[in-house]
């Protein structure tokens, strides 16, 4: 019943964004009280379910989309972005733009959350699609499938670290970020093919806004910003990121330098560097600049942030309906005979990440549940211990939807309907859970 109750309220969620044309944002409020209710939840703590999971959320990428959200516009207004543009597809080459977005998704996500990987680059996605002239869509897809990709697989992202970590793979550290980023290949090129396919065949509004051929905006903007000052509010933030990410894991955290490395690689001031970074990139400092672009910038977040907690309300409300409990409690343990042992975390973790959203809960709690059963399946030593937590993190690709904040992040940067991302992004996340499960057994049958 409890399974039925949450499969309601995300059917909710679809029906009453994509036929009601309810706004997401009352979608989710609402489809939150009718979970919490309906599952027994004591009224108040809906509620406060409801407040925490919001409030939580902000907490955690808040700032981090106003930061990411002024670096876009001023990366859009200055020239900035369609010099990384012409850049990217002078590398990758012009009849190649979804390729050269996965393969940077691929990339940046190895240290940033998707997220905020996603709002930093989401304006190189749109001048790429309107200099390749392809549409948004596909774009989207393409970087939002490199980014989760990583994003899930390869340390020193948060959920495979603590994975390794709850499985005693601390010390084959290595071995677990060798293997992600070879197991992140396929997953990356299923989401590629997945954009050029069937999300190139989305229209969105975006696609629809009349501009200017590429040599008429290069001639309006003048002289182009560097390709130096183009990519830095991107490039430093993200360093800034791998560096404390780095220093988290190695070095005395009682010195000054390595709180300082870890001060500075914390995604809210990263990206708020990032933000003075991009200040060059102003044609002037003036109220315009400063005040107009910056508030447009403002303008342009608030609706992705009410969105994105309101996801994080809904998630809370499911996690604290026990669900996350009674999973934990499933007898799996006859299934973890031979190479097959592989498919009991992702499906613990595939339900799971369906059911509550964040990838990283996911990882944390179904690599806790499977430790007790590696030893009891006779698994230990670099490889073994690694494919198994690519094994966590397929789970917890499968699937991105409306309780998760990167499908809104994805969604709303991408212009798509709730109905269209269902088709572009979760089928494509569905696709690179499979991948990534299917390639990781054949990984154990040939090495282990």
């Amino acid at each position: 019943m409890l399974y039925f109750i949450i499969l309601i309220g995300v059917l909710f969620v679809v029906f009453a964004t994509a036929k009601l044309k309810l706004h997401p944002f009352l979608a989710l409020i609402l489809s939150s009280f009718f979970v919490g209710i309906a599952s027994g939840m004591p009224l108040l703590d809906v509620v406060t379910n409801i407040n925490s999971g919001f409030g939580s959320l902000m907490t955690s990428i808040g700032i981090v989309i106003v930061a990411g959200t002024m670096i876009g516009v001023i990366l859009e207004r200055s020239g900035a972005a369609l010099r990384m543009a012409e850049v990217v597809l002078r590398i990758v080459g012009p009849k190649r733009p979804q390729l050269a977005m996965s393969i940077i998704g691929y990339i940046v996500s190895i240290p940033v959350f998707c997220d905020s990987a996603f709002i930093i680059l989401s304006s190189l996605q749109k001048s790429l699609a309107k200099r390749a002239k392809v549409t948004v869509a596909s774009m989207g897809v393409a970087l939002a499938t490199g980014l989760y990709a990583t994003h899930v697989l390869v340390p020193p992202t948060p959920g495979p670290i603590a994975a390794a970590g709850n499985i005693g793979a601390t010390d084959y550290l290595g071995t677990v970020i060798l293997v992600g980023l070879i197991v992140a290949i396929p997953a990356t090129f299923v989401g590629y093919l997945w954009a050029v396919k069937v999300a190139s065949k989305i229209q969105v509004p975006l696609d629809q806004e009349e501009t200017l051929d590429y040599e008429e905006v290069v001639k309006n903007f003048g002289e182009m910003p560097s390709t130096f000052k183009s990519f830095l509010p991107i490039v430093l933030p993200i360093i800034l990121i791998g560096i404390g990410s780095i220093a988290a894991l190695v070095g005395d955290p009682e010195s000054t330098i390595n709180m300082i490395l870890r001060f500075l690689g914390s995604p809210i001031v990263a990206l708020l560097l990032g933000v003075f970074a991009a200040f060059p990139l102003l044609p002037k400092l003036n109220e315009e600049t400063l005040t107009g672009w910056i508030g447009d910038s403002l303008k342009d977040a608030a609706p992705i942030l009410l969105i994105t907690a309101a996801g994080g309300s809904f998630g809370t409300v499911i996690k604290e309906t026990g669900v996350g409990d009674m999973l934990q409690q499933m007898d799996l343990g006859a299934l973890a005979t031979g190479s097959l042992f592989l498919l009991v975390p992702f499906i613990i973790a595939a339900a799971l990440k369906t059911a509550q959203g964040s990838s990283t809960t996911a990882l944390v709690i179904t690599s806790t549940l499977v430790a007790p059963m590696l030893v009891t399946a006779g698994i230990e030593g670099a490889l073994p211990l690694a494919l198994v937590v690519m094994a966590i993190g397929a789970g917890a690709m499968t699937v991105s939807h409306v309780n998760d904040s990167f499908f809104w992040v994805v969604t709303q940067y991408s212009g798509m309907e709730v109905t269209q991302a269902y088709k572009a992004q979760t089928m494509a996340t569905l696709l690179q859970g499979v991948t990534t499960i299917v390639f990781t057994i054949i990984l154990w049958m040939i090495f282990v």
